[in-house]
C-alpha cells in the first residue's frame, strides 16, 4: 500500500509513531476505541492496541515486535492478533520518503503465504487501511501545521 501525504517526513512518522497521535486515527471501525496504545519503538520493542466497541464493551487486540527502526525512514515489525484470524504472523515494513515537504509512505505486508494474504485481501482489511490512513493523512497535516504555527510565534 502506498499513500502520500501533504506534510514533512518528521510529521508523518510522529503520526504513525506516537501513542498520542495513533489514538487520533488508528481507531477502527466507527464506534470504537483504543483504550491501549503501546509503541516502544526501537529494535526488540514491542507495541499493543486494544479496539473496544463502545455499544457492546467487545474487544480485540494486536500487536508485534519492532524488528528494525531507523527515524524517520522505516519500521519493520511483526503483527499479529490476540484472536487470529489468519495463521502465522504477518512482517510490516513502512518506508517513509520525502520529496519538497511531501511525504509517502510505502506499506509492505508479508504474510506465511499466498493463501493467508489472499484471505486477507478478501477480508476488506485493505479497504479499511486505506480509511484510517486518510485519517493519519489528516493527523501529519495538522501536526505539521501545529509546529508551524508555534515557531511562528516564537
Amino acid at each position: 500500500m502506498t499513500r502520500s501525504f501533504d506534510a514533512p517526513r518528521a510529521r508523518v512518522w510522529e503520526a504513525l509513531t506516537k501513542p498520542e497521535l495513533l489514538q487520533r486515527w488508528l481507531l477502527g471501525p466507527d464506534g470504537w476505541t483504543m483504550p491501549v496504545c503501546e509503541f516502544d519503538l526501537r529494535p526488540g520493542g514491542s507495541y499493543r492496541y486494544v479496539w473496544r466497541s463502545e455499544s457492546d464493551g467487545s474487544e480485540f487486540g494486536m500487536g508485534g515486535v519492532f524488528r528494525e527502526v531507523t527515524p524517520p525512514e522505516q519500521f519493520v515489525a511483526t503483527e499479529g492478533f490476540d484472536h487470529a484470524w489468519y495463521p502465522g504472523e504477518a512482517l510490516v515494513t513502512n518506508v517513509f520518503t520525502e520529496d519538497e515537504s511531501k511525504t509517502t509512505l510505502t506499506c509492505t505486508v508479508r504474510y506465511d503465504g499466498k493463501e493467508t494474504r489472499d484471505s486477507v485481501l478478501a477480508s476488506g482489511m485493505a479497504e479499511g487501511v486505506a480509511v484510517r490512513l486518510r485519517q493519519a493523512r489528516r493527523t501529519a497535516s495538522v501536526v505539521a501545521n501545529t509546529i508551524s504555527n508555534e515557531r511562528h510565534r516564537l
